[in-house]
């Protein structure tokens, strides 16, 4: 990234973090604005590495402005998309406090405006604030745990199941039918999945034995506990599934 492009955190961009972004959610406006003292932010273009799998956590990001997808190299060398990170979102600050490298890497996906939170200055204003500091551990280690969740998702589930568990990501309902919107084009939901384009359609044609039918950008799911079993989240159903492959077919 370009570092002379690099500006103070805006009042503006501060009522946004205080709104929108849950990492800082029930926090004093002063408390979120000594955590982000050596915050700068920054324009990157589209397809930027931001960090690499195993890098050094000294950093986390918040995305005011595009799309950032948090990925992992598959066994053929293609890419797992983990997650994408959409505004107002914070990613990478879980690692800061358990593992201290990077899980995944990270890239824009489109031209986005970030935040850069150095990790030293922060880790030390929360040392002076220990229930500040517990409390966001408390929270972010739940993130981190749901993101290796994920990633050990891409290797040990099937195909079909990784693009129902995803499916299911995007709805809150329980059980019953539900209707949901694919957020981002095909392409890079097989990547979210670990499974090449051409193969996201016969992953799809695979849940329609548990009641998934897919129009365009809309998909149908006529039982959400029914797919909820399939993919290994609930109780099973009575289908067979191929077994789970650790690369992308």
């Amino acid at each position: 990234m370009d570092q002379s492009a690099a500006k103070l955190i805006t009042p503006e961009d501060m009522a946004l973090l205080m709104e929108n972004c849950q990492t800082f959610e029930g926090l004093e406006h002063g408390a979120v604005e000594r955590l982000l003292g050596h915050a700068t932010v920054r324009r990157v273009p589209r397809n930027t590495l931001l960090f690499s799998q195993g890098d050094e956590a000294d950093r986390f990001f918040v995305v005011l402005e595009g799309k950032v997808k948090l990925f992992t190299a598959m066994e053929n060398g293609d890419q797992g998309v983990v997650e994408v990170i959409e505004p107002i979102r914070s990613f990478a600050e879980a690692a800061m406090f358990a593992s201290r490298s990077f899980p995944v890497n990270a890239e824009t996906i489109e031209g986005s405006r970030l935040i850069l939170v150095p990790a030293d200055p922060f880790m030390r204003e929360l040392e002076e604030n220990r229930d500040l500091a517990f409390g966001m551990l408390a929270t972010l280690s739940r993130r981190y745990r749901r993101l290796m969740r994920q990633i050990s998702d891409l290797k040990l589930k099937s195909p079909g199941q990784r693009l129902g568990t995803f499916l299911l990501s995007l709805t809150e309902v329980e059980a019953g039918p539900a209707l949901v919107v694919l957020p981002f084009d095909k392409s890079l939901i097989a990547s979210h999945v670990g499974m090449k384009p051409e193969s996201l359609s016969r992953a799809m044609a695979r849940l329609r034995e548990v009641g998934v039918v897919c129009k365009r950008r809309e998909v149908n799911i006529d039982d959400v506990a029914q797919l909820r079993g399939f993919c290994g989240d609930g109780e099973p159903v009575d289908i067979q599934e191929r077994p789970a492959r650790t690369a992308a077919e």
